[in-house]
C-alpha cells in the first residue's frame, strides 16, 4: 500500500508540473504569430474544407483551453484565445481539434471505441463514488459490492487509456496538415509540436492516475489494508 501512495504523490506532482508547463507553453506560443495571419477559426475551416468535410461548424466558446470537437452537434468549439488569434498556439490547437473531426469523418477506430464507451462511462461516473464508498464501509458484510464499484471505475480507467491514441493521432494529423498546408514552417513547426506535446502529457498523467486509483481499490478489496 505504501508503494501506491508513493505513486499517487508522484502522479500528483507530475500532474501539477505538466499543467504548469502547458500553461507556460501556451502563453509563450500565443505571443508568436504565424506568417500568413490565419486565425484559429481560419485554420479549422481551411483544414475541414481540404479534408472534404462540410457538415462541421467552427464556433467560439468561453474559457481557456476549453477547445473541443462535439460530434453530437458537429461543431468544433474553439476557446476565445484560440478562435480569433493568429498565433502558433492557436493554429496548433485549432488543427488538433479539427483532427478529431477528421477522425470522426473517417471512422477512426479508437475514436469509435471511445464514443461507444461514453454512455457506460457517464453511468459509471454518476454512481462509482457512492458504490465504492458503500463497498469500503460494508466490505465485511457485502464483499462483492466493492468489486462492482471497481468494475465501474475500471471503465473510466479504460476510457482514459483509449483516449490516449485518439489525442496523439489528432495531434499527428494536425502537425502533418499544418506543415503540408504551409501554415507552419521551419521557424515555428517545432513550437507547434511542443505545444501539442504538453497537451498530450496531460492525458497521459490522467490515465496513469486513474490506473493507480484502480489498483488502490483492488488492494482494498483484497484486504491489503497495511
Amino acid at each position: 500500500m505504501a508503494l501506491v501512495w508513493i505513486l499517487f504523490i508522484g502522479i500528483a506532482i507530475a500532474s501539477y508540473a505538466v499543467s504548469a508547463m502547458l500553461q507556460s507553453r501556451f502563453k509563450k506560443y500565443s505571443r508568436i504569430p504565424i506568417r500568413n495571419g490565419m486565425t484559429g477559426k481560419d485554420v479549422s475551416e481551411t483544414m475541414l474544407q481540404q479534408s472534404g468535410i462540410y457538415n462541421v461548424n467552427v464556433v467560439s466558446t468561453r474559457g481557456h483551453l476549453t477547445d473541443h470537437f462535439n460530434p453530437s452537434n458537429m461543431t468544433i468549439n474553439l476557446s476565445e484565445p484560440v478562435y480569433g488569434s493568429n498565433s502558433v498556439a492557436a493554429a496548433a490547437v485549432a488543427a488538433h481539434e479539427t483532427g478529431h473531426a477528421v477522425q470522426h469523418a473517417t471512422q477512426y477506430g479508437p475514436l469509435k471505441l471511445r464514443s461507444a464507451l461514453v454512455p457506460v462511462v457517464s453511468f459509471a461516473n454518476q454512481w462509482v463514488t457512492w458504490v465504492l464508498l458503500a463497498g469500503i464501509l460494508l466490505i465485511n458484510i457485502f464483499p462483492n459490492l466493492i468489486w462492482f464499484g471497481i468494475a465501474l471505475f475500471a471503465f473510466t480507467t479504460l476510457f482514459s487509456f483509449v483516449t490516449l491514441p485518439v489525442e496523439i493521432n489528432a495531434s499527428n494529423r494536425a502537425l502533418a496538415w499544418l506543415s503540408e498546408a504551409g501554415i507552419t514552417d521551419s521557424s515555428n513547426e517545432e513550437q507547434a509540436r511542443d505545444a501539442l506535446k504538453w497537451a498530450a502529457y496531460t492525458y497521459v498523467v490522467a490515465a496513469l492516475g486513474s490506473l493507480a486509483t484502480l489498483i488502490y481499490y483492488v488492494m482494498i478489496a483484497l484486504g491489503r489494508r497495511d
